[in-house]
This record gives C-alpha cells, structure tokens and sequence, in this order.
C-alpha cells in the first residue's frame, strides 16, 4: 500500500520552495521536507510565479492508495517579505502564516484553532514554520516572512467535507498530524468524532445526540421534527465514542440508530462494522426464543439476511414489541457498561420499514432538551 502526503505537507513543501526561490533568486523545480512521521517528501513545484517582493508556487496533493476529496488539489504557498524594509536585522526570523482563497476560517469555537483563525491546524503550522526558518538560515536571512496559504478549488471541495458542519467556512483545512496519509481512514473518522464532540464540549453543552449516519438524523427529524444538525456521527464506533464522551465531561448522551447495527451493541459489540462481528440474527433468534417465538419461525429468523426482515416476521407472530424491548434492555446495558457510570446514556432504535421499534425509559427527557436548542 503505498503513502501518500497531507495537506499540510503539501503546504510545507510549497511554503519551503517558495522562500527558497524569495531568498535566493532562483528556481526551484522540486523540494524535499521531513513528516513529523520522519518519513521524506519529495513534492515537484508547479505553477511558479514570482515578483520582486513575493514568490507563489504550488503543490499537488497526492493521497496515496487512501485518497479523498482533496486529492489532485493544487495547494498554494505564497512568501513574500513582512514590512516595508526588508533588509531589517533581527535577532532570529520569524514567519506568520495566514490562509487565503479556498482555505477555510474558523466560526465557532472547539476546533484546533481559535475563532478567526485560518483553518490551518497547528501540526501543519509547526511544519511550514519549520521548513521556512532552514531556508532562512541556509541563507543567512534574519528579517520576517509572511506565508500565505491558498487552494484554488477548496470553496468547492469544502462542501464535500464536514468543515459548513463545524463552522469552517470559504474552503478546505490544512491538517494532518503525522504528514503522511496512510492507507486506512479508521483513525480520520476517530479523529473527526473527537473534533465534533470537542466542539461541543466547547459551546458549553453537557449532553449530547449521536447517531451512526445519515439515515439516524433523518429518522429523528420525520418522527419526531428534531434536526439533528448538531448531533455527531459516530459511524462504526460505538464504544470509542462514548469513551470521547465521558473523557469530555459530558454528563448526558442520547444514541440513536438502526437496528442492524443497535442490535449488536445488544451483544456487548462496540464496533458495529462487519468485520469486527455479526451475531445479528442470533442476539434476534435468542430474544425470540426467550419470548416464546416458535422454533420454526426463530430458524426462519436465522436465515435471515437483513434485520427488517426479522423484524417483519417477529411482526407476524405478534411478538415484535416483546423481543425489540428486551433487545433495548441488553442494549442499554452495554452502552451504560461502557459509560461506567460516568455519563446517562439513552437509546432509541428504529427500522426503516416498521420505524420506532423500541426506547429507553427516560428517552423523553431529551425532547425537551432538544426542542430548546433549536429556540431562536
């Protein structure tokens, strides 16, 4: 499986190329950085261009063998002197780096930068500062420089990202922790859920709705009006998420999901993705058989393929209600196991085909919650 690079080593290596061409006078054609990884980066510069006082070049951003959305982008670095006299001797050089024209800026607060800020987190930052600051002095140059970071398509590629969700508007960020995009998004997606809560934690709120994706929000806004624009998803990650949760001080959460992947957690499964365990029919088949389901339909439970379809034959032998509470019972006990008393979790489980097929007790209480957060 092969590397690929950020976009913040994207940004580093144009933002070193093109102080080197500033300070210097001359091409650049190709430059090397170090990943915080340790791993090298050899980018090619394209599209150079160049005045007296400031030099832009940029960088394509490669995502390797796990490529998304940013891939193929072009992400811009433009130096130029900071001040008016730039023959001005200091001490040591410094560098301010800024965003431009498709990089994003910070609106609320939580997020790795404050309000205001470019959205370029502060591992590219360090990286870029770094790489500005060895030209600096391979070239025996003392004054300021001013580093502008631009991604001509990153209004357009933002809205493919969760940045209008986070409050990151007019562009992409520049992230990256390790430099380098390796072939698995597992961490990407464990990371996003820690900004999201984070976020929240930072608006003052000690509870908070999750849902596994998509379809979670758009059975909670048809069946009970609540948009849930400001819940988080935690895909896959059931357990991880609420350890985030109670590692964030939230006091209260409401998780809200389908019954393919809720009737897992009722097996004590935290990790709802396939390869990690499928007992769905028999966690289905067992409460069937606790509620006096006949065994002829329990083994037609069995050969299921999907939970609607198990649903739909509990349905047919009266037993839906029995068999969906027990299942919230055990689910419950899971998610308040993984919690350990540390936070209140809630639960409500729904079908596509049938809807709501069972709820905490005390799911109620969050209506209320929930219905103040979208007062004007």
């Amino acid at each position: 499986m092969r590397y690929g690079f950020t976009t913040g080593s994207c940004a580093a290596a144009a933002a070193k190329a093109a102080a080197y061409m500033l300070l210097s006078g001359r091409n650049k054609t190709s430059i090397t950085i170090e990943t915080p990884k340790g791993i090298t980066f050899t980018a090619k510069i394209l599209d150079i261009r160049r005045s007296e006082h400031e030099v832009s070049c940029a960088v394509e951003k490669d995502g390797g063998d796990d490529p998304d959305i940013t891939t193929g982008a072009l992400i811009y670095a433009k130096v130029s002197f900071e001040g008016e006299d730039i023959l001005t001797k200091q001490a040591s050089p410094e560098v301010f780096i800024d965003g431009g024209i498709g990089v994003g800026r910070v609106t609320k607060p939580g997020l790795d930068q404050p309000v205001g800020n470019a959205a370029i987190n502060h591992v590219p930052r360090e990286m870029i500062t770094k790489e500005v600051l060895q030209v600096c002095k391979l070239l025996d140059y003392q004054g300021n420089l001013n580093v502008e970071i631009m991604v001509p398509d990153g209004i357009q590629l933002a809205e493919q990202t969760f940045n209008p969700r986070l409050g990151i508007i007019g562009g992409i960020s520049i992230l990256g922790t390790s430099g380098i995009v390796e072939p698995m998004s597992n961490q990407a997606i464990l990371d996003t859920i820690r900004v999201e809560l984070k976020q929240r934690r930072a608006q003052g709120y000690d509870h908070v709705a999750v849902s596994p994706g998509n379809y979670g929000l758009d059975f909670m806004k048809k069946t009970y009006g609540y948009d849930l624009d400001k819940s988080v998803k935690c895909s896959n990650f059931v357990g991880a998420t609420i350890d985030m949760a109670v590692e964030l001080g939230f006091q209260k959460m409401l998780f809200t999901g389908h019954i393919g992947k809720l009737i897992k957690v009722a097996g004590g499964i935290m990790n709802t993705h396939s390869r990690e365990g499928d007992c769905r029919m028999e966690l289905l088949a067992a409460f069937a058989i606790q509620n006096g389901v006949e065994t002829e339909q329990v083994c037609r439970i069995l050969e299921c393929v999907t939970t609607e379809e198990a649903v739909r034959i509990l349905k047919e032998c009266g037993k839906q209600k029995q068999v969906m509470d027990q299942a919230m019972e055990r689910i419950c006990y899971y998610l308040d196991k993984r919690a350990n008393g540390k936070m209140k979790i809630d639960c409500i489980m729904y079908s596509n085909e049938f809807g709501e097929l069972a709820k905490s007790k005390e799911v109620f209480e969050w209506f209320t919650l929930l219905v103040q957060e979208q007062e004007p």
